[in-house]
């Protein structure tokens, strides 16, 4: 497809969506939310597609909602941004998190508003050791959006969660893996290739066990231990039926490398 505010390729069975806005720190509008819509329509629908990664173009991630898209002025009619999260943001991060293939983020500058929440959904977060994280709706009135809210406490803990919404202030990349919010904090030399390497491993690991594990673990946040034991009994047994399970066992026997398929 050609797509105007992304880019989007296909390399070793993974996915490249790149957000492509530079000249507007690839901040998002509708047109952008359009593009990513149809491109994950390509990952869910393609089993050649076996993880994808996300990044950004240029010096930042993404700066969020891109305020120019709107018209906002003192003294104007309201704007209906519930329309904007319900019919744009909240499908795309329900997308990412219920995906059943691993999705990594590399996050190689700033990553402010929406763009920084956006990150924290994907599974796997690797950020340039330059890149900046930001929950700047305190600073234009806003609540922490695109599930802020809920992801930042149970990463981060309610004060650290506390402080960084309602103070906007900068967290970097090396104090957001301290805090477990991220993976990684990579030399921002190394970023692009340290995010390709693990999403090409991950794209040729077997896919079904590692979309099974990405969900399981999601779902344990709103499960009792009884509900997940039950969960993984159940995945268990659908996975112990798998093509790559078998694969896995009779590799480790034969002391040789598996070659998974993803099914």
């Amino acid at each position: 497809m050609n797509y105007e505010t992304i880019l989007f390729e296909l390399t070793n069975n993974a996915a490249r969506l790149t957000l492509n806005r530079p000249d507007r720190l690839n901040s998002f509008n509708v047109q952008m939310h359009a593009e990513i819509a149809e491109a994950l329509t390509a990952v869910e629908r393609n089993p050649d597609i076996r993880a994808l990664l996300i990044t950004g173009a240029g010096r930042g991630f993404c700066a969020g909602q891109d305020l120019s898209d709107r018209a906002v002025a003192p003294g104007a009619a309201g704007v209906d941004l519930g329309e904007s999260l319900e019919n744009r943001y909240n499908p795309l991060v329900r997308r990412l998190v219920t995906l059943p293939k691993p999705v990594v983020c590399a996050v190689n500058g700033v990553a402010a508003g929406a763009g920084a929440n956006i990150a924290f959904a994907a599974d796997i977060v690797l950020a340039a050791k330059s890149a900046r994280f930001i929950q700047s709706f305190a600073n234009i009135g806003l609540v922490p959006d695109s599930g802020g809210t809920w992801t930042l406490p149970r990463l981060a803990g309610q004060p650290r969660a506390m402080a960084l919404a309602l103070t906007g202030e900068p967290l970097s990349a090396e104090k957001a893996e301290s805090w477990g919010l991220i993976w990684r904090a990579i030399d921002d030399a190394d970023l692009q290739a340290e995010a390709t390497k693990l999403v090409e491993r991950l794209a040729n690991g077997p896919t079904m066990g590692l979309g099974a594990t990405k969900l399981a673990i999601r779902n344990s946040w709103s499960q009792t231990l009884d509900q997940q034991l039950d969960l993984e009994r159940d995945v268990q047994r659908e996975l112990g039926r798998s093509h790559d399970y078998k694969e896995g066992v009779a590799a480790f026997g034969e002391k040789r490398p598996p070659k998974f398929t993803g099914r």
